[in-house]
């Protein structure tokens, strides 16, 4: 009987390791919802467009939300605006250079000021973010929701967890030497990034 209840225990235990266990949820989203939104507000000119072409890989311990780690990327060639001609010019060498230039990363160092309420965690994330091959350490506020057992509401047939990115940051447009020369009366010089992306953690 002693043995019985010692295995158990052991088992129980072993379950209870294995689902604060670190995960790694994958942000290439099959149904292509997950995006980012950029927006610069200048004077004579408000201009606003998104990217679709989002990918990377988190790592995260619902019982040590302190502990993520990952890296998310954005295909700067998936960067559009409605203007055909607009969008020309942000794609060529003076505004992403993308040709040369193919991908914008965040690469998270580390977290601050950490709280949890339930699924939802809030925090200050500290990475490399690198646009145009100017790499900067910079601040993001951010929020993840853990949701266990929810992968197959969003992909059918699918068991698994998923993890939701909520941020909300500005960038220097002059900081990365994205055509620092342009007029900030037409084109502002501070761009608002949005981030809202969720990634999908199988089993």
């Amino acid at each position: 009987m002693k043995n019985t209840i010692l295995t158990l225990s052991a088992i129980t235990g072993l379950a209870v390791a294995a689902s604060a266990a670190p995960q790694t949820f994958d942000f290439k989203d099959p149904k292509g919802v997950n995006n980012a939104v950029f927006q610069l507000d200048a004077p004579l000119e408000a201009i606003q467009g998104s990217a679709s072409g989002i990918t990377g890989s988190v790592t995260f311990d619902a019982a040590n939300p302190a502990a993520l780690k990952g890296k998310i990327v954005v295909a700067a060639s998936s960067l559009h605006v409605p203007n055909p001609m607009m969008k020309e010019h942000l794609h060529g060498a003076q505004w992403l250079d993308v040709a040369k230039h193919p991908e914008i990363t965040f690469e998270s160092k580390s977290l601050a000021n950490v709280k949890t309420a339930g699924d939802e965690t809030t925090a200050d994330v500290t990475g490399t973010f690198t646009v145009k091959g100017v790499a900067r350490e910079i601040t993001v506020p951010v929020k993840l929701t853990y949701l266990k057992d929810k992968l197959g509401q969003r992909v059918p047939n699918q068991n698994g967890d998923l993890l939701v990115i909520r941020a909300r940051f500005t960038i220097q447009r002059s900081d990365y030497g994205i055509n620092p020369q342009a007029p900030q009366d037409k084109v502002s010089n501070t761009i608002e990034l949005t981030l809202s992306i969720a990634g999908a953690s199988p089993r």
